[in-house]
């Protein structure tokens, strides 16, 4: 589409704000608007996403958050503009220019520890929903746990196995190890909190990462793309983070600690939320899924680009290891040294 065309069709948008395009640069889903009011963000969503998330934005602001980049009301109040079947909101335009990798990871996390912090309440947890909810997961623990002793005992009658086969084997007990830790962790989530009446909920950004938090001319950061914001745990933020950035060849990835840690310093979790953050992180998921994706297909199967997936995801599987073992054991000395001062106290 040339500017001229671009220009034509989001003209009866932005005249809801009486803003006059003069040029406009694509930025996907994103289109940077250069008008007679200033630079503008004019972002296009679909009309199913609604617009719930313009109320969590207000909650947050009415809270005393203001580290969101602000949504403009069109001229007669509204917040988004339907158009063509698609949902627009207009924003002011902000950089995505980091300071510094880890002072940009330090901020980040620092601001999502300050939203959830202003937006934590208390609610009551249905205790039969709470039940229901540990017999599934346990439910699904057990049928992964059952898939996998199976296929090992598949692979290992074998007289030839194929490489995915034999890496299998070779992986076998550090993903049972993983699975067993994170079920481990589940249980003595629920042992814990099997009599609370009440949770801790925040409102999640739903898509937390370092695209979604850009920065102004003085460096402060902002975060954007809150079309998924809901109340839900704290966790469902940091996990799927956390995951991404340990989602590498094999690294001792101390940095990630760091970023965690630095997040509780200003949002520290309950002892029951650190118990099932562990439990969700170490669920080798994505490992599971690759092994039921050889079993289940037919030949020919593309033999070196599942080993090359199972492979990645094993190394992801250790990274994650290494980072929930050495919190873990942080926990411990922590703990170890509160009951010390304790018992050196009476």
């Amino acid at each position: 589409m040339n500017d001229s065309n671009r220009l034509d069709t989001l003209t009866p948008i932005l005249d809801h704000y009486q803003v006059e395009p003069h040029f406009v640069e694509d930025y996907g889903s994103i289109q940077k608007i250069y008008s007679n009011k200033g630079t503008f963000a004019l972002k296009k969503i679909a009309p199913t996403t609604g617009t719930d998330f313009i109320r969590h934005v207000h909650y947050l602001y009415q809270k005393g958050y203001n580290r969101i980049v602000p949504i403009y009301p069109t001229m007669d109040g509204r917040y988004a503009v339907l158009h063509e079947n698609n949902l627009y909101y207009l924003m002011p335009w902000m950089s995505n220019d980091s300071r510094g990798n880890r002072q940009a990871h330090h901020q980040l996390f620092r601001e999502l520890a300050r939203l959830h912090t202003l937006s934590a309440k208390e609610i009551t947890i249905n205790k039969e929903e709470r039940i229901e909810h540990y017999e599934k997961t346990i439910q699904q623990l057990d049928k992964h746990q059952e898939f996998l002793d199976g296929f090992i005992d598949v692979c290992e009658k074998k007289t030839y196995m194929s490489p995915f086969e034999l890496l299998y084997c070779l992986y076998y007990n550090e993903i049972n190890l993983a699975l067993r830790f994170s079920k481990t962790k589940f249980e003595e989530w629920y042992e814990k909190t099997k009599d609370n009446e009440k949770a801790r909920m925040v409102v999640v950004h739903g898509k937390v990462a370092s695209d979604h938090f850009v920065y102004d001319e003085r460096g402060y950061g902002y975060f954007i793309n809150f079309e998924n914001a809901s109340y839900g745990s704290p966790i469902h933020d940091l996990l799927p983070y956390v995951s991404r950035a340990l989602n590498t060849g094999p690294k001792r990835n101390d940095d990630v600690i760091d970023w965690i840690y630095h997040y509780y310093k200003y949002f520290p979790f309950k002892d029951d939320e650190k118990l099932l953050f562990y439990s969700y992180l170490a669920y080798p998921t994505q490992v599971i899924q690759i092994v039921e994706k050889y079993y289940r297909k037919k030949r020919p199967r593309n033999e070196l680009k599942l080993v090359r997936q199972l492979q990645q995801r094993y190394f992801h599987l250790k990274n994650i290891e290494y980072v929930v073992s050495k919190m873990t054991e942080i926990e411990n000395q922590r703990k170890a040294a509160e009951q010390q001062a304790k018992e050196g106290a009476q």
